[in-house]
């Protein structure tokens, strides 16, 4: 189970006007897109050019607290930064940006980075090769070791106009989303085999009429649609009507909203 202050529920409304739509909160939000998330651009101060951020690609795998873990050769220039400077940061973006980047959420983890202890390290080779199985057969050279983060700040943007700093305690104690790894099939299945659907649950749950909707993304309080209306393109968030942690219930939800939606 999670924390009590991971699972706050953050919402979108305008003041005065219906309440809120129940959401994840945003460390709730940030583990999910660092979880869902394989590969981030690694900043390190450049032992070259002192004071200069030097950007590399970098996989990283993930520890219980969502703390990123590296596996790199001694002979990458980002590591010859680290061993100078520990600090560092690391940017994931959201890996669907809807045809526009600026409007997808993006997290930037700010820590210090320094090699795993001997204890610690076949913990990190296990949580690491989950997420990138093919680093097998590099793993055990000479000049490959496991580096970790530790995370001190996190900063967050969820799009437009949403964005913020978390405390470092808060974003290690909350959880990804349970519908994380479902999402995009959830997705894919909705947008591709019930248009009328969505139409339908805009027009009842939001209030919008829509001529075309589409689900953009899914968590286990509700969903978001971007709706083309007469007066343009438009998004919504709408709450299920209970919370899911399952693909099977959040099937059986959606059907049951929909079923409403068509008796109203």
């Amino acid at each position: 189970m999670s924390s009590p202050s991971s699972r706050k529920h953050a919402g979108t409304g305008v003041a005065g006007a219906q309440p809120p739509v129940p959401e994840p909160s945003f460390a709730e939000r940030k583990r999910t897109l660092v979880h869902m998330g394989r590969v981030g651009s690694l900043s390190t101060l450049s032992r070259k050019r002192p004071g200069f951020p030097f950007g590399s690609l970098m996989p990283y795998g993930l520890d219980g607290k969502g703390r990123p873990i590296f596996l790199i050769s001694t002979m990458a220039m980002h590591t010859q930064n680290l061993q100078e400077d520990a600090r560092a940061s690391l940017l994931v973006t959201q890996t669907d940006a809807n045809g526009d980047p600026l409007g997808s959420g993006r997290v930037t983890l700010v820590g210090n980075v320094a090699a795993i202890a001997g204890p610690e390290v076949g913990e990190a080779r296990r949580l690491y090769l989950e997420r990138h199985a093919n680093s097998k057969y590099w793993v055990d050279f000479d000049d490959f070791s496991f580096f970790g983060m530790d995370v001190v700040d996190v900063y967050y943007v969820g799009g437009f106009g949403v964005m913020g700093w978390i405390a470092a305690p808060e974003y290690g104690e909350a959880y990804a989303d349970p519908l994380a790894d479902a999402a995009a099939g959830i997705l894919q299945h909705m947008n591709a085999d019930h248009q009328e659907a969505l139409i339908l649950l805009a027009r009842v749950f939001a209030g919008m009429e829509a001529q075309e909707a589409v689900m953009t993304a899914v968590d286990r309080l509700g969903f978001h649609v971007r709706i083309k209306t007469e007066e343009g393109m438009k998004g919504a968030r709408i709450a299920f009507l209970h919370e899911v942690s399952t693909p099977a219930e959040t099937r059986k939800i959606l059907v049951e909203m929909v079923q409403q939606a068509r008796q109203a």
